[in-house]
């Protein structure tokens, strides 16, 4: 799919779900939200995590992992969110780093980002900047951030290796990558990757592995690590397989153990 192609696609579902959940619905992405029973959005989240984060931040998160907890986040940091949606993962990061820290939400979805602002003001959460633009070309200086999240958004992406390079350019040396992400554990059906509704609910756009390591370390990073926290068997994938109608058994059973969320770390050197 041609990458304008796919950007509108993510714009289109995203706003939606943005809508949704500003409507108290649900959203439209990988699931919607930690109270759904999709099972790649499902359970992430402690409720004394979200406590005291506003309800439509927590209906419009579309993850599928809680990058904030794992990242080790520090008092005084200053962390970018890639795709932050309706910037759950922001304001718990800004929790992290306090008022001396700063952090960053990035993203396209016009609808997200007036969610995100809504969030913001209502948590009353001032050491936070939301910004619209694309992950592939973040509108930040080189060498401004200490650490990367992102949760569930760099496999929407039509070039990953772009957002890897990106990322590099602008941490700190010594930053740190730590992102959650869907990876493919072994080969599946064509006709799974190149569905754009199956893209949209993170799963078609997922990335082997290896090549992710691969492209983390083409574009400079150092301690690169992929550790899969939950995979997925025949059961979870049968409600993104719909429509394969009656071949939809055997994609089933050829998408069995084949996905998983994973959290992702690397560091750009000192």
């Amino acid at each position: 799919m041609k990458s304008e192609e796919l950007k509108t696609a993510v714009r289109e579902r995203y706003g939606r779900a943005a809508r949704d959940a500003s409507g108290c619905g649900c959203g439209s992405g990988c699931g919607c939200g930690p109270t759904a029973t999709n099972p790649i959005s499902s359970d992430l989240y402690e409720s004394s995590e979200t406590s005291g984060v506003p309800t439509t931040a927590v209906q419009a998160s579309l993850g599928c992992g809680n990058p904030t907890a794992l990242a080790d986040l520090r008092a005084g940091e200053v962390v970018l969110d890639l795709g932050s949606g309706g910037g759950l993962d922001v304001l718990l990061s800004a929790r992290r780093v306090g008022p001396t820290g700063k952090v960053y939400g990035l993203d396209m979805t016009e609808e997200m980002l007036e969610l995100a602002r809504r969030n913001q003001k209502e948590a009353g959460v001032t050491n936070v900047e939301f910004l619209r633009g694309d992950i592939e070309s973040i509108p930040l200086p080189n060498e401004s951030v200490d650490v990367i999240v992102s949760n569930c958004v760099i496999n929407l992406a039509a070039d990953k290796g772009q957002v890897l390079r990106e990322a590099f350019r602008v941490l700190k040396p010594g930053g740190r990558f730590a992102v959650s992400d869907i990876m493919l554990l072994g080969e599946v059906p064509d006709r799974i990757r190149q569905s754009v509704e199956l893209w949209m609910g993170c799963i078609a756009g997922a990335l082997p592995v290896g090549e992710f390591q691969e492209l983390l370390l083409e574009a400079g990073f150092i301690d690169a690590s992929v550790e899969p926290t939950r995979v997925y068997g025949a059961s979870d994938a049968e409600g993104f397989l719909e429509s394969f109608g009656e071949d939809r058994a055997s994609v089933v059973a050829a998408a069995d153990g084949k996905f998983a969320s994973a959290f992702v770390r690397a560091v750009k050197p000192a």
